[in-house]
This record gives structure tokens, sequence and C-alpha cells, in this order.
């Protein structure tokens, strides 16, 4: 998987030709800050749509006795992959008695050619259970739940395996996993795939299957994940709002099932690709004596002990060029504690030489325009915003909201050429429907009294300059919103080289359009003028671009290089230099190429 940067542009090249690429150049971070648009939701679709019943065949279990299922990887580091699954029977009732996890035994056999396993890794089994000591209210203990992490592969290869117990025996059938190409500033993953709040919906098919479709190389989940709080623990039918369904509800209950329903609706994909997750407020499932998150600490493989954190709420990892520190909005951010400790260790361990880009993923927004959630979490963006600042963190996803947002770029509420994109994907599909009211519509402004988050303080606060200046919400779409819009669908991330990345927002209405993007831009870094140190700004800064791409073409400055392809009679060219990239399409092969700074590519018939 590792591939120079010249043929990584080549290869985006293409992908921008697929998705239709217009004569007129992809915007890129460079032309912003934006003008704020707003696409508001279309009457004509549904808000949202009932949850799948377990007996749809996406969700029911199809394996028998010990045979494993649920299977699912995630990356442990760029020479190990985590591999995930279930076996047995969960039991749900009254009474339940725990299975013996050491009963079945946890194990992955691998190699490099299809049938030959010339590997073999053992790992650790657990089960848990979600118990509620309430009249009536059912228990639930999960099947038997293996992580075995695969170690000492190479970068960039294709691996087959199998999992499960050969003494019963009880394998799973041949799959595969390639390993990402090894970190390096001319090396990324081929696609990276973006989703939050999916749930388990026939919208969230319709996410899922568009997300296949787009092919990804990795899933970065942004927190809640089954909506099994929904519902009440004797299961039945899933609700859209909880406490105005079940309002004597003793407890936050949850249907514990659907945790396995959904781990076989993802597995098609998680078997083969790694999913990379975070907690949302959704996994939060209380019990009695203060326990939460045990569905989530239970059944994911996270690579935190790898990544330098002491819980599985917050850690980091590389893949190839690009380092993700995912974080905790749902335990405690305040600069005293150990996740603001461990964060700034991360961020100082850095080297933006071997991964130039920096990505940040958590649950819950700090910019948000919608009246959902609306500064809800200040009080974290508060503790943490000028650290990920000071370290020049280049893209931030968020779900919690139901909806899609851009952000221009910004940094404490303020336009700054330097601060990250915020990009809110809420909007995977699940039960609650999709957010359809702006904080700045007439009337749909939140008192200060609404949004309370489930963890940490409230923080709301009036603007102290700009428009909104003396008010809590804006009287238009803020200026740091560059475009919303609320349609369910997923994201897609594809870097190109060390400075810019193409992110594409597909919708699901569109599901399948060649020519259908909702919401497309370059995202380009610019290290030489946004990283202050003098040591990070020269390790970050790329060597030039190799002049074989540009032979043939003229008034090309060093350092940059035009890259093409033909597709469908037209070529498609991207002028790539440490600036920047600039994306066109033109009907000609013979051209002549001129370039009037990092910001303009003009393309000019012979």
């Amino acid at each position: 998987m590792e591939v120079s940067a010249f043929w990584m542009s080549l290869a985006v090249v293409l992908a921008l030709a697929k998705i239709g690429v217009t004569e007129q150049s992809i915007p890129t971070t460079l032309d912003g800050p934006f003008k704020p648009v707003t696409r508001r939701f279309d009457p004509s679709l549904r808000r949202g749509s009932d949850d799948l019943p377990m007996t749809h065949p996406r969700l029911k279990k199809n394996v028998t006795a010990n045979f494993p299922e649920q299977i699912a990887l995630a990356i442990s580091s760029p020479t190990a992959m985590w591999v995930s699954w279930v076996t047995g029977d969960a039991q749900i009732g009254l009474n339940v008695t725990s299975l013996d996890p050491s009963s079945v035994g946890s194990e992955v056999w691998y190699g490099k050619e299809s049938g030959k396993y010339s590997s073999v890794k053992k790992g650790k089994s657990l089960v848990y259970s979600q118990l509620y000591p309430f009249e009536g209210l059912w228990n639930y203990t999960s099947g038997i739940i293996h992580h075995v992490k695969v170690d000492g592969l190479k970068p960039g290869t294709k691996y087959y395996y199998k999992c499960g117990d050969s003494s019963i025996p009880a394998m799973s059938e041949e799959r595969t996993f390639e390993t990402f190409p090894a970190p390096a500033s001319n090396s990324y993953p081929r696609r990276i795939a973006v989703v939050g709040d999916l749930g388990l919906t026939s919208n969230s098919s319709t996410t899922i299957d568009h997300l296949t479709y787009n092919d990804p190389s990795m899933i970065l989940m942004v927190g809640d994940l089954t909506y099994a709080n929904q519902y009440l623990t004797t299961g039945g039918k899933g609700a859209s709002c909880y406490p105005c369904a079940f309002p004597d509800a003793p407890i936050r209950e949850s249907y514990q099932p659907r945790w396995d329903g959904w781990g076989r609706f993802m597995q098609p994909l998680t078997s083969k690709i790694p999913m990379m997750v975070i907690e949302g407020n959704h996994e939060i499932e209380p019990q009695v004596d203060g326990i939460t998150f045990k569905s989530y600490l239970s059944r994911f493989a996270v690579p935190a002990e790898e990544s330098g954190s002491k819980s599985n709420f917050y850690y980091s990892f590389d893949a190839g060029g690009i380092h993700f520190i995912m974080l905790g909005a749902y335990i405690d951010y305040n600069r005293t504690g150990a996740q603001y400790a461990w964060l700034k260790q991360d961020l100082k361990s850095i080297d933006r030489k071997v991964t130039p880009w920096l990505v940040a993923a958590w649950h819950a927004p700090w910019y948000n325009s919608y009246a959902s959630h609306y500064q809800e979490f200040e009080c974290m963006r508060l503790e943490m915003e000028a650290l990920l600042y000071q370290y020049g963190v280049d893209i931030v996803f968020n779900g919690h909201v139901h909806a899609y947002e851009r952000m221009n770029r910004v940094y404490n509420y303020t336009l700054d050429p330097c601060g990250p994109v915020y990009i809110t994907v809420g909007d995977g599909g699940n039960i609650e429907k999709v957010d359809v009211d702006y904080a700045d519509d007439p009337g749909k402004c939140p008192s200060p009294g609404d949004n309370i988050p489930e963890f940490g303080g409230v923080c709301h606060l009036n603007f102290t300059s700009g428009p909104a200046k003396g008010s809590f919400c804006w009287n238009k779409q803020p200026d740091w919103s560059a475009f919303r819009e609320s349609s369910f669908g997923h994201g897609i991330l594809e870097v190109m080289n060390s400075t810019s990345a193409l992110w594409t927002w597909h919708r699901n209405q569109d599901t399948y359009g060649e020519d259908a993007v909702g919401d497309q831009i370059l995202i380009v870094r610019q290290p030489e003028k946004c990283l202050k140190d003098s040591k990070v700004l020269q390790q970050s800064l790329p060597p030039s671009s190799s002049s074989s791409s540009s032979a043939g073409f003229r008034n090309l400055p060093h350092g940059f290089s035009l890259v093409s392809q033909l597709f469908g009679g037209f070529f498609v060219l991207c002028l790539l230099s440490w600036s920047g990239t600039r994306c066109c399409r033109v009907p000609k092969p013979e051209f002549t190429a001129s370039c009037r700074g990092s910001n303009d590519l003009c393309l000019k018939s012979k």
C-alpha cells in the first residue's frame, strides 16, 4: 500500500474524474473563508425511519454453536491489527447466567497466501453483563467476546486469516485484511470513510450500502453506534424520543441484543477493513453503582495502551502519513486531568515530517449552528481548543448533531486561516431522525438552560464580538459555518499528499449517482504559515515534487508538478505544490500550462 506522492496524486485524479469534476476548479480552503450556505431539508424526504427488527437478515445470527460472528478489525499499529469477534449465545431475561470466557479459545491463523496460514496468535476473552435491579426489567449477559492482537505484520501487505478455536474446531471462513503503509509523508490510506450516529434503521442501511460502494480502506466512527438505549430492556419497539415514549422508566434502559445485531450488520465491512471508534452519549448506558459504557468498553479493541493512554475513551494511531487523535467527550477533559496530560504528550511526540496530517475526532461538536446541541460542549472547547490549535490540527470530525455541517477554518469563534476545518457528520441515519432547525432561525434559538450535556459542566456564553455581540445566538448563519444541510449520509477523506486532501460528503438520496456530490472541498495545509515553531516547520515541509511528472509542460515554477489522467475524452489535471492543489477538466489532450502563483492553474490550448 505504500505509494509515491506522484502516484497517490494520480490515483486521486482518477477519483476526481470518477465523481465528475466540472470544468471549474474544486474549491479549496485557500479560497475561503466562504460565504455561508444553507441547503434546507428536502420536504419530499422522510426525516427518519424505524429500526430494523432483530429478525432482519442483516441482524439475525447465522452461525451455530461456538463459531465466530460479529468479526471486526481495528488498527493496533502500522505492524499490528486487532481482530475481535463473538462466540456463544447471549442471554436476556430476569435471571441470566454468564458464560465461561475460558470455554472457547481465541486464535487467529494468518498468512500472505490464501489457505496457507503460516502464523497463529492467541488473545484474550471476556463477557460482560448489563444488570437492572428494578422490578420487571430484564438483565443481559453477552456471548464470549474475543480480542487478539496480530503483530509482527509487514506494512502495506495483504493477509488472509481465520479466527476462532481450532480445538473444537470452530473457525471462521477465510477473510482478508490489508495493513496500512508505514508512517511517511508520501504514503496514505487509499480512502477513509467517516460516519457518525449510525443506528440500525433503513436509513442506516442506505448509509452503509453507499459507504461500501465507495470502497474505503478504513472507517472512522465518531460515536453513537447502535442506539440500543432507545429501547426498554424487554425489547419491543424503539423510540425516536426515549423520554417521550418511556417517561416512567426507572433508569435509561437499553436492549442489549441490538449490540449483537449491529455487530452482524457491520461485519461484511469490519471483517475486512478496520473500524476505529470513539464513544458517544448513546454508549453511556448507565447501570446501578455508577457503572457506564460497559458494552462499548467490552466490545471494541482500540490502541489505547499502544498510544500511551490508560483509557479506551481516548487514544491515537497512525495510518500512513496521518496521525489520528480520538478524544473522549464523556470523560474528564479538564486541563488538570489525565486525558489532557495524555493529549499534550501525544501532540508533543508527533513528527510532522513523518505524519504531516493531524486529524482529531470526538463525538460532540464545538462548532455547531443547529439548535440541537447548540453550545452543549463549550466547556470542553474552552479546555482543549487552544492546545489543538497550538499544534496545528488540520481537520476535526464530530457527530452528535444529526445533520451535516462544514466550517470555515476557525479558532475561538474567529475566522482564522490556521484553524482546523471542523466537520460534523452525525447524519448516519439513526432512529432519532435528522435535525432540521438552526439556532439562527426565528424562534429556534435555544435558551441557556437547554442542551445540558450528559457529562461535564455548562459553559454557555453570549458572544462578545462580531455580528452576534451580546447575543446567545446569531440572527443569521454564522460566518464560521461554511455549509450545512439536513440530510443523511457519510463522508470520504482522500489524502493526496502532505498538504492536500479531498473531502467529499455523500448524501443518501444521491446513492450511486456518478456526478452526485453533496459537498466537496480540497483541504490544503499551509505548514510554512501556520506552524510557528521553526523546528516543527522544518519537519513539516515536504521535499520538492519530482519534475518527471511535469515533463512536456511549460512555465511550471520549481516545486510544482502537474498530473493528468484521460477519462471519458477529457483530461483531468491537478497542479500540486507545497502550498496547495488545483484541479480542473479540459477537453483537449494538447495544451500548455502556466501558473500564476500557488493558487491558480491556467490551461490554454496550443
